[in-house]
């Protein structure tokens, strides 16, 4: 097994590395690329010496059998062939074909069985608000078919880069010496401050990462499902928080609902509210799972159900769900 990483410099990048490492990945041989800027840097990965190669238009990828794509959608979109001629699979954690019909959009708990008609042997990743999502609707869906969905998000620093991370932290520095915080991956001044907009706005009012998840949602369950979203960017360095109001097409009780996640793959229920206990993302930054809680019937639709996620959206949300398409692959023998 001949595996690949490109933009491993990027805060997905070291992320791959890292769930390659904890989860034993299996592979024989490995393979970083950057860009320019970045060839020439060396990572040490488990004991070993790896000198990034920049990625070029040459036959670098023959040999290869997964890469892991985390380099932005243009990179994705100049570099897919390239990538993919000799009969690689290029699993991209950019939005550059999520909603293409020949390329598969997976999420392994929910329809892992897509990864496995491939046409151009391209598997996208869906983007992090969305699988942490479809992950908990999932349980939901398997009780009973969900016919609309309400979300708002509270999204964390880090996914809009390390960049954007390393600016809320040097933001709040700059707040308590008394300068100007400054301000360049965010719209506004994210410290001690909410802002109502991840991605730019389109005609509808509704912003790209709002209409990515109700395309994606649709396309990874394969449903009718609407889904209407606000999404958020809060001052948390990692992991991202949702609440979620589901209709069902028949009213499913807490105790259902409660007994549907704790079964699920991919969750941990946390749902003690007299305990106060609950998810946020303090405490699951780092974490695989997505965690839930806050269960309860919504007060306002007798089919309604109310829960709140948390979930670290560099791991699940980005390297963690690339990497288990690929162990898919593997345990199906689909490679």
């Amino acid at each position: 097994m001949k595996i690949a990483i490109v933009g491993v410099s990027g805060a997905v990048g070291q992320e791959f590395l890292r769930v390659i490492e904890e989860r034993s990945f299996p592979f024989d041989e490995l393979v970083l690329f950057g860009s320019a800027r970045s060839a020439g840097n060396v990572y040490t990965f488990k004991g070993k010496d790896y000198t990034v190669k920049e990625l070029k238009h040459n036959d670098d990828f023959k040999g290869i059998d997964i890469a892991f794509v985390s380099a932005g959608g243009s990179i994705s979109t100049e570099f897919a062939s390239t990538i993919t001629k000799h009969g690689a699979i290029m699993i991209d954690n950019s939005s550059a074909f999520r909603m293409d019909a020949d390329v598969p959009l997976v999420v392994p708990e929910v329809n892992g069985e897509d990864a496995k008609v491939r046409p151009r042997n391209i598997i996208a990743n869906p983007n992090c608000t969305t699988i942490q999502m479809v992950v908990a609707l999932k349980a939901i869906e398997n009780i009973s078919h969900i016919n609309r969905v309400h979300v708002a998000t509270y999204q964390a620093a880090s996914g809009a880069g390390a960049s954007a991370m390393d600016e809320l932290v040097n933001q709040f520095k700059q707040i308590m010496n008394g300068e100007e915080a400054t301000v360049e991956k965010f719209v506004y001044q994210l410290a001690y401050n909410v802002i109502p907009q991840v991605d730019v706005f389109t005609e509808n009012g509704y912003t790209k990462e709002e209409l990515k998840m109700y395309n994606e949602t649709r396309k990874i369950m394969h449903s009718d499902i609407e889904v209407s979203a606000t999404c958020v960017r809060v001052p948390v360095m990692r992991a991202h928080s949702e609440v979620t109001w589901v209709e069902t097409e028949r009213p499913v009780s807490v105790e259902e609902a409660r007994e549907a996640f704790a079964k699920a793959e991919g969750i941990v229920l946390q749902d003690n509210p007299s305990e106060k206990e609950y998810p946020m993302p303090l405490f699951v930054t780092g974490k695989e799972p997505v965690y839930v809680g806050r269960i309860r019937k919504d007060l306002a639709n007798p089919n309604g159900l109310t829960f709140w996620t948390v979930s670290d959206q560099i791991k699940k949300g980005a390297a963690l769900n690339a990497v288990q398409i690929a162990e898919y692959l593997i345990k199906e023998n689909a490679l």
